[in-house]
C-alpha cells in the first residue's frame, strides 16, 4: 500500500491549512472505499498534530490543493465561501482529442435523488498533441492540455462535463472512454486520473488578505506529461 505520509503543505496560518494531496488519497473514510486505511485527514492531524476539517472535497483520484480549517466555526464560514461561489477554482487534465482554444459547459448535472442542478465550467487549451498511439483504424492518437474553471461546485462535474463535450478526462472512470483508460493501464501502468486541482484562490475570512494557493501537479501527472510531450509547458 502506497505511503502518503508526509503531506506537503501549502499554506498554513492559525486558521486554515492547505495540501497538495496525492493521486489516490481518500479525504476522508467512506463507506464505499474499504480497501485503504489512508485518509487525508488523519494523516494531516497527526502530521501537525491537531485536529483538521476538510471546508472541500476533491475525488480520490483528482490531486491538488486540499483545504482545511483548524477549528468548527473556520470550516462553517469556509464552506460558505464555497457553496457562494466566492472561492476561485482552477483546474489541470489531460483530455482525449483536440479541445477548442476556450469554451464553456453549461450544462445541467443530475444528483443521486434525480435533483438537477445548474452546472457551469469555463475552459481553455494550453497545449495540443498527436501521438502515434494505434487506436482502433487511427494510427494516431490526439490529446489536449486544460485548464478547467468550474463556477459551480457539483460533484464530479468536471470529470461529466468534459464527457459531455466528448473529451474525457484521461484515467476517468466511469465517465471516460474505457477504451483509452485500458491503453493507458497496459502500456504505461497508469491507472489514475489526469485531473489536478491547481490552485484555490480567495480573501481570507480573519484577515482580509487574498490568498492564492497554488500546487504544482504530482509526479504520475508529470510522467504523462513526459510520455505525450507536454513537459514543456510546465506540466
Amino acid at each position: 500500500m502506497q505511503a502518503y505520509y508526509p503531506l506537503e503543505i501549502l499554506y498554513q496560518d492559525e486558521y486554515l491549512i492547505a495540501i497538495n494531496k496525492p493521486h489516490g488519497l481518500l479525504v476522508h473514510k467512506s463507506p464505499i472505499a474499504n480497501d485503504t486505511n489512508q485518509f487525508a485527514v488523519q494523516i494531516l492531524r497527526d502530521q501537525i498534530g491537531q485536529r483538521v476539517y476538510p471546508v472541500h472535497r476533491l475525488d480520490r483520484k483528482t490531486s491538488g490543493v486540499l483545504l482545511f480549517a483548524k477549528e468548527e466555526t473556520m470550516n462553517s464560514v469556509m464552506q460558505k465561501q464555497f457553496m457562494e461561489g466566492l472561492i476561485q477554482k482552477q483546474y489541470h487534465a489531460i483530455v482525449r482529442g483536440y479541445t477548442a482554444e476556450i469554451g464553456e459547459i453549461d450544462y445541467p448535472l443530475k444528483k443521486e435523488d434525480g435533483t438537477v442542478q445548474e452546472a457551469f465550467t469555463r475552459y481553455s487549451t494550453l497545449a495540443r498533441v498527436e501521438v502515434p498511439f494505434v487506436m482502433g483504424k487511427h494510427p494516431t492518437s490526439r490529446y489536449s492540455l486544460v485548464l478547467l474553471e468550474p463556477e459551480t461546485g457539483r460533484m464530479h462535474q468536471l470529470r461529466k462535463h468534459m464527457a459531455h463535450i466528448f473529451h474525457p478526462i484521461i484515467g476517468d472512470r466511469p465517465h471516460g472512454c474505457n477504451k483509452q483508460n485500458k491503453f493507458f493501464l497496459e502500456n504505461f501502468e497508469m491507472n489514475t486520473m489526469m485531473l489536478h486541482a491547481s490552485k484555490l484562490s480567495f480573501t481570507h475570512p480573519v484577515t482580509g488578505v487574498r490568498l492564492d494557493i497554488e500546487a504544482k501537479v504530482q509526479p504520475e501527472f508529470s510522467r504523462m506529461c513526459d510520455i505525450l510531450g507536454f513537459s514543456e509547458f510546465r506540466c
